[in-house]
C-alpha cells in the first residue's frame, strides 16, 4: 500500500499479513502482522513482526538476519522465511514501488500521519535518582521520523536509544526513544520529532515535579484518620467484650 504526492514519487509500499485470532469466544482478538515497507526515505526498508502492538522481531537487512526484540524471545525459526525469500521480497516491494511512482505522480494525495509524541519516566520519579526517559512517537506514516532530545534547550545525545518502526493495526507506526537522566527540580527535557521536508516539529516537554505540599497533607490526614479510625474500632470491641465479661462475672 502506498501513496504518492505533489513530490513525484510513492511515498512507501507495504505488505501487511495479519492474522487475527480470538482466545475465546468474546472479543477482543488479538493481532499478529508482519509488515514489509520500501520508501525512498531512510530507511529505505523495514521489515517487522508484531503481536498486537508489541515488536517481537525486527529484520537486519545489512546482516541478512532476523533480531529479536527482546533478548528472552526464542530465535527466530531458520526454515520460515528464510532471508534469501525476503530478500526477494524486499526486490519486488522496491520494483513496484519504482514501477507505480511516474503513473501516479499527481494523481494520489500524499498519505502522512502527524506523529504523537509523548514523555514518561520508566520508575516513579525521584529527584537526583537515576532514571529513563521514554519518548513514545505514534501515528507515523510514512515510517521515516527523526527523534532528538534537548535538556533546557540543549541538544543531547549521549546514551540515547531509538528502537525500529513497530507497526500498529491502523496501518501505521510506532517507535520509541530512550534518554537516561537523573532529573533535578526545574530540569526541562524535550523531545523533538522531525521529518524531511516538513516545515514543523512535533515536540513534548518533560518537567520533573515534586508532589504538590497540599497533595502531601491530605494524603497525611487520610492515613491519620484511617488509622484514627481503626484505633476506635479496637477500642469499641473492646469494650464490647469487657461489658460481657462484667455481665457474665
Amino acid at each position: 500500500m502506498g501513496a504518492a504526492g505533489g513530490s513525484g514519487m510513492l511515498v512507501a509500499g507495504l505488505l501487511w499479513v495479519a492474522l487475527a485470532a480470538a482466545v475465546t469466544d468474546e472479543p477482543p482478538t488479538h493481532t499478529l502482522a508482519e509488515v514489509l515497507f520500501c520508501q525512498p526515505a531512510m530507511p529505505s526498508l523495514g521489515l517487522a513482526l508484531a503481536f498486537d502492538a508489541d515488536q517481537l522481531f525486527w529484520f537486519d537487512f545489512p546482516g541478512s538476519r532476523w533480531t529479536p526484540n527482546l533478548p528472552d524471545i526464542p530465535p527466530w525459526p531458520s526454515a520460515l522465511e528464510t532471508p534469501t525469500e525476503l530478500l526477494l521480497d524486499a526486490t519486488l516491494c522496491q520494483d513496484v514501488r519504482r514501477d507505480l511512482t511516474d503513473p501516479l505522480t499527481g494523481l494520489l494525495p500524499e498519505s502522512k500521519g502527524i506523529p504523537v509524541a509523548d514523555i514518561f519516566p520508566v520508575r516513579p520519579l525521584a529527584l537526583g535518582e537515576p532514571n529513563t526517559l521514554v519518548c513514545m512517537v505514534g501515528n507515523v506514516f510514512p515510517p521515516a521520523v527523526e527523534i532528538s532530545w534537548q535538556l533546557d534547550g540543549v541538544p543531547v545525545t549521549q546514551g540515547v536509544t531509538h528502537t525500529h518502526y513497530t507497526p500498529t493495526a491502523d496501518l501505521a507506526f510506532i517507535r520509541f526513544s530512550y534518554l537516561p537522566v537523573t532529573p533535578n527540580a526545574g530540569d526541562v527535557y524535550t523531545c523533538m520529532v522531525t521529518r524531511e521536508g516538513d516545515n514543523a516539529s512535533v515536540i513534548a516537554y518533560w518537567v520533573p515535579q515534586t508532589p504538590d505540599p497540599s497533595e502531601v497533607l491530605e494524603t497525611a490526614l487520610c492515613g491519620a484518620a484511617m488509622a484514627l479510625g481503626i484505633l476506635l474500632g479496637l477500642l469499641g470491641i473492646a469494650m464490647i467484650l469487657a461489658a460481657r465479661r462484667s455481665a457474665y462475672g
